[in-house]
């Protein structure tokens, strides 16, 4: 595990905001896993997202404005019929996150006040892309080796290589991301993942 820059400053009320990211199939969700079996808190902001987008009046009158009737299919929303857009259009990305994220980020203020912990998690996959690492005290990056990475998705998606190329091409490279996050865990399927998460916890929590 890489470790590099220091923390900053805690806050009044003690607790950290720490986001936890990585490129599609580096295994983020399976250490944000690790977390929460250690008792820490962790909002995944993607889940989170796709309920707003089924759930919130307003973000739904935008989505259906933006991209059609056919976003949603007896009130529920269509996956593969917006993914099938914004995967293909950079500027359709953007519009959706523009109608998802402020809610999203909304929502994660809500439910920090009523966590009771030492620090959170964040989990987001573009939270990079996305701007939305303001507030974060420290960010955790999750890496692994873009063959690896193809992988998986392949397997866990059934999907084709093209596609899950595809997917990672609307990501940041996965070593600029890397270099911009304060803490990497390394996920190749050679280190082993439960002892880098508890070294950073030990640290989160001490600091």
């Amino acid at each position: 595990m890489r470790l590099h820059l220091s923390l900053q400053e805690p806050r009044t009320n003690n607790m950290k905001k720490i986001g936890l990211t990585g490129g599609i199939g580096s295994g983020k969700s399976t250490v944000a896993a690790i977390f929460k079996t250690l008792g820490v808190p962790v909002f995944d902001a993607d889940s989170v997202a796709k309920q707003i987008m089924e759930t919130d009046a307003k973000v739904i009158a935008a989505v259906t404005t933006q991209f059609g009737e056919e976003a949603y299919i007896n009130g529920k929303l269509s996956r593969a019929y917006i993914a099938n857009i914004v995967f293909n259009d950079a500027y359709q990305l953007a519009l959706l996150n523009a109608i998802t994220h402020p809610a999203t980020i909304s929502a994660f203020e809500n439910w920090v006040l009523q966590q009771q912990a030492s620090y959170v998690i964040k989990e987001a996959a573009l939270l990079f892309e996305a701007g939305t690492t303001a507030g974060l005290d420290a960010i955790i990056g999750v890496t692994a080796p873009n063959v690896l990475r193809m992988q998986r998705i392949m397997h866990r998606d059934n999907v084709s290589r093209e596609m899950v190329i595809q997917r990672m091409d609307k990501q940041i490279n996965d070593e600029i991301k890397m270099r911009l996050c304060d803490y990497v865990i390394t996920n190749d399927d050679q280190q082993l993942l439960i002892p880098q998460v508890l070294q950073l916890d030990e640290m989160l929590r001490s600091v």
